[in-house]
């Protein structure tokens, strides 16, 4: 798909990222004082104040921010939430949408980005997809997350779906801590992701709605015979077909005809 990049849209995105960036450098200093609290107390004031920081600027760039809930979570139930990834703006809409505290897990590499990597460092378990010791160093971590009563959150796919399908092939992470832990599995889509920002361009932002959809949770123990692969398969499919449901924009025609 190509896209045609107008002079608004360029002017829109220069305003967008200076914003994002006037942003940063203002929630910078705030996140500094909570270094204090340590990880978790500190870690939680970080994300109240992401998810501030993120709904204003969501609005102010006209972002409309909606929630779907075909199953409202429980305030007081740890989760590991997942979501469908397909653009740069997901981790503002996770933050956006898990009311819960919670830890994600994260790209690596975003260590290295001048400033925003140090507060990233901080509060997010990071993880370098293309080493399996450092996957499982990243799920131990998961774990210790989880004991000390925070939620998780994972993108499974790993990386952005850039193909025409519901979903990519899922990561094994979530599903065998889900097993492992017994916490239920809390699937989120982001529905309108890609049409907010293609993945294959940074001046492809634009304003519109974003809905977050929360479907209803997996408990592994509804499935005590499934293994962490049997859980992913499950889940994978009810996400996939939901995708569908809801006519998420990026999917080809031919996935349609399966329903």
């Amino acid at each position: 798909m190509k896209y045609l990049i107008t002079p608004f849209q360029i002017v829109y995105c220069l305003y967008a990222y200076a914003l994002f960036i006037v942003i940063i450098l203002v929630l910078f200093p705030c996140v500094i004082l909570c270094f204090p609290f340590g990880r978790i107390k500190g870690g939680n004031i970080m994300y109240r104040l992401f998810r501030i920081f993120g709904g204003w600027w969501f609005k102010l760039i006209g972002i409309r921010q909606e929630f779907i809930y075909e199953s409202t979570p429980s305030t007081d139930q740890q989760y590991i939430f997942i979501a469908n990834h397909i653009a740069y703006v997901d981790a503002v809409i996770v933050i956006l949408s898990v009311r819960h505290f919670f830890r994600p897990i994260g790209k690596a590499e975003l260590l290295k980005v001048p400033i925003f990597g140090f507060i990233y460092k901080f509060c997010v378990v990071t993880v370098n997809r293309s080493n399996a010791e450092d996957r499982a160093r990243s799920l131990d971590d998961l774990r210790k997350v989880l004991a000390k009563g925070i939620s998780v959150v994972v993108f499974p796919e790993g990386t952005f779906n850039m193909g025409d399908a519901p979903l990519k092939e899922l990561y094994d992470g979530a599903f065998k801590l889900a097993v492992e832990t017994g916490k239920p599995i809390q699937p989120i889509l982001f529905l309108d992701a890609f049409d907010r920002m293609h993945y294959r361009h940074f001046f492809t932002l634009t304003p519109g709605k974003s809905r977050s959809v929360y479907l209803d949770p997996i408990q592994p123990s509804d499935y005590p015979h499934a293994d962490f692969k049997e859980l992913k398969r499950i889940v994978g499919e009810k996400m996939s077909q939901k995708l569908l449901e809801y006519n998420a924009s990026w999917i080809s025609t031919k996935y349609f005809k399966t329903i």
